[in-house]
């Protein structure tokens, strides 16, 4: 038997991205849909970081992260989003294969990124919580940055790699993705080279990006636990661990969506449940972050009152 028809990557223009939806009369409204929430994320965001730079009382490790975690959502989004609505707005599909390894690269990393810091912040709350006395020294100023920036290293250097791995694969003739964005898993199914290298490399990184964060979440929540658990006053565990619940809801959510899909039987999984899982964790979760940080939480709600003039406006009664 013949091989299949390949197209070697030096001579790859493009790849198809075929979307939420191939019917017409779909596009406007997912076009209408998508820019909303891509611009109120986009704006959530921006107010959450400019309220903690400008308020002194908010340099704290805790809102530290926080910003950093809302210019990654910021990011995370930005890396798809505008593409899908450029593709909508124009009736194209395309992508540019450099344009489709871009992408990878950069929902590789900050998707990394965002579990990264979801497991700084719950290791920040274990010692707020259960070690308070030697809070001011293990998140020192120095300590925090340092780990700001070792997460960058540890998100950066594995995408790095498996985006340059990606360019040693020549791919089939047949060039459509059944998702909005490139998927390291539906770019693999059009290979018609050996592809266990990079195989391998999403186990890897699967590893170091989701079960490594959420195994030191969940061990920071256990001990958390026992730490309220043993406080004697009900007002005591609930104000101590109300301090978790912003942060709690958003692992919950993030990590809900994508056990939701990777962890069902693979006989389940198909192209429309993991685009939808992907809107969840890569749309839904980074618009609502912002609201569920400052909802219920007095001191983003006076910050973000002085940053629009008036220090009442986001006030609970």
């Amino acid at each position: 038997m013949g091989k299949p028809s390949q197209v070697n990557q030096t001579a790859v223009s493009d790849f198809l991205l075929l979307g939420l939806s191939e019917k017409p009369e779909e596009q406007r409204l997912l076009f209408g849909i998508f820019l909303g929430m891509y611009l109120v994320t986009m704006t959530g965001n921006l107010l959450i970081i400019l309220a903690i730079s400008s308020s002194p009382h908010l340099h704290t490790p805790m809102y530290f992260f926080l910003a950093n975690l809302s210019l990654t959502d910021a990011c995370f989004t930005s890396a798809s989003v505008p593409k899908m609505l450029a593709n909508i707005h124009t009736q194209s599909r395309t992508i540019s294969y450099s344009g489709c390894l871009a992408q990878l690269y950069f929902l590789l990393m900050f998707g990394g990124l965002d579990n990264c810091l979801l497991a700084v912040m719950a290791y920040d709350r274990y010692v707020a919580i259960c070690q308070p006395l030697h809070y001011s020294t293990a998140m020192s100023p120095q300590l925090c940055v340092l780990m700001l920036v070792m997460c960058w290293m540890l998100t950066n250097c594995p995408a790095l790699i498996h985006t340059l791995l990606l360019t040693r694969v020549a791919f089939c003739a047949h060039k459509a993705i059944p998702h909005f964005y490139c998927d390291p898993s539906a770019l693999l199914k059009l290979a018609c080279s050996d592809t266990r290298i990079n195989e391998l490399m999403i186990i890897t990184m699967g590893l170091m990006f989701l079960t490594a964060p959420l195994m030191l979440i969940v061990l920071s929540y256990g001990r958390i636990s026992w730490a309220v658990f043993g406080i004697s006053t009900p007002g005591g565990r609930w104000k101590a661990f109300s301090t978790c619940g912003s942060h709690l809801t958003v692992v919950l959510l993030f990590y809900g969506s994508l056990m939701g899909v990777y962890l069902l039987p693979p006989s389940t999984h198909s192209a429309e449940s993991e685009s939808r899982a992907a809107i969840l964790y890569m749309v839904i979760i980074p618009m609502l972050n912002p609201f569920i940080y400052s909802l219920r939480n007095r001191d983003m709600k006076e910050a973000l009152g002085k940053l629009f003039g008036n220090g009442k406006m986001f006030l609970l009664p």
